[in-house]
């Protein structure tokens, strides 16, 4: 059963967010992935978060560019910890992405990482984090990758 859900704006996105799913395959964290616009398809995406804990997810994950709504928009709708992708799909580069999943109102949070690739990675690794807490497998494969980087 997954325990993490990677959500992305569009497919186009699906580059974008490899980074994301190549760091949970190497610390082993079982995941899905779906694009969902919350512009295009608010209701499939209300519907996804306010059934995600309900399916096993414990985490979930949203990038998105532009004006970068889908991470807030999951928030809405689920207690689970939501970590926001900026990512850069528009000629501010990111920037604008960034701002919006910054910007949540008390109450509804979003972790946010950096846009981009970074970003991607780290989102990854803040989800191993979190499920390290209640998952000790989790945790000692979070613990290798951080030792990995202390050797370089």
């Amino acid at each position: 059963m997954p325990l993490v859900g990677v959500v992305m704006g569009s497919k186009s996105d699906e580059a974008l967010v490899k980074p994301t799913l190549e760091a949970l395959e190497q610390m082993g964290i079982s995941y899905e992935c779906r694009a969902l616009s919350a512009h295009r398809a608010p209701d499939a995406v209300r519907e996804y978060a306010r059934t995600a804990a309900e399916r096993g997810l414990e985490v979930l994950i949203a990038a998105a560019g532009g004006a970068a709504h889908l991470p807030g928009a999951i928030a809405a709708h689920t207690l689970l910890p939501v970590i926001g992708v900026p990512l850069a799909t528009s000629e501010l580069k990111g920037v604008d992405a960034l701002y919006a999943t910054v910007q949540m109102p008390p109450g509804v949070p979003v972790a946010c990482v950096a846009v981009g690739a970074w970003g991607a990675r780290n989102a990854a690794y803040l989800a191993a984090a979190i499920l390290g807490l209640k998952h000790p497998e989790v945790a000692r494969a979070y613990a290798s990758f951080r030792q990995q980087l202390s050797q370089v």
